[in-house]
């Protein structure tokens, strides 16, 4: 069994203040168990880890976002809580649930191929997430309607890099929505109206913020939600790469694995 000793830490952005690393993972003592993003706070917006009382509002709120797409069901939630709980966000503005920010870990390599939502999530399962993979992957970001612009996405988009992070992972890869595409639809290809989105032509709700949060534009996947009306099934490939991965490194979901190995043994 690995070295157990506890070394102190402190973080100079005030997100882990404080506190104590085990030696056998260079984790945070606890780091599992306690919300990764405790102190990511905006007025009256806090930002936390997911928790099985989280569910019924996070589905009636993907459900007020979302009237024409199926929302998830309760179980899947739960079982994406249980399969990676570090990688599940809310955020609450006035006690009130009103954004969710759902990931995985992959392996990009298997998944650099074109591939739909359903495939690369196992329909919302998250069984294809994979503690030996380098990359997180967004699966799904929404915010209440009525507050969109209070910077909610911000903040949980902050929460998936911090993460990120804290996990020594590559970077984030996500295919966003295009839902401005379908006014345009008649007179462009998907391709140029995320160029002209690139340039500054045209702003899109989605990819024209996600490029404001420092994300790359790589590409257009076809046919990724075929619910998905506005954008035509059309997502943009985006990227954010970690300037702080250390590929001399584990990642941290690595380390973890190996601890629990060994604590079997």
């Amino acid at each position: 069994m690995g070295n157990k000793r506890r070394i102190p830490f402190a973080s100079g952005d005030g997100w882990l203040s404080s506190g104590f690393y085990e030696t056998h993972t260079g984790l945070p003592v606890n780091w599992r168990k306690r919300p990764l993003t405790p102190s990511i706070y905006m007025a009256k917006l806090i930002v936390r880890n997911t928790t099985p009382q989280d569910i019924d509002a996070l589905v009636r709120l993907q459900r007020e976002v979302y009237p024409t797409i199926p929302a998830w069901q309760h179980d899947r939630v739960a079982h994406q809580i249980a399969l990676f709980p570090e990688g599940q966000f809310v955020a609450f503005y006035n006690d009130r649930l009103v954004g969710c920010a759902s990931s995985l870990v992959i392996l990009w390599d298997e998944w650099m191929e074109p591939h739909t939502w359903d495939e690369i999530t196992a329909k919302g399962t998250f069984d294809t997430h994979d503690t030996a993979g380098y990359t997180l992957y967004g699966a799904e970001v929404f915010v209440a309607p009525l507050l969109r612009g209070k910077r909610l996405g911000h903040a949980l988009y902050e929460a998936r890099r911090r993460l990120c992070k804290t996990l020594n992972l590559r970077r984030i890869i996500a295919c966003g929505r295009l839902p401005g595409y379908h006014k345009l639809a008649d007179q462009m290809s998907a391709e140029l109206y995320a160029r002209k989105v690139l340039w500054g032509d045209i702003t899109d709700p989605v990819l024209s913020f996600q490029l404001r949060e420092g994300f790359r534009y790589c590409g257009i996947m076809r046919n990724y939600l075929a619910d998905d009306h506005e954008s035509h099934g059309y997502a943009s490939l985006i990227v954010w790469l970690n300037q702080d991965y250390d590929p001399a490194r584990p990642t941290g979901l690595q380390l973890a694995r190996a601890a629990e190995k060994d604590m079997q043994r």
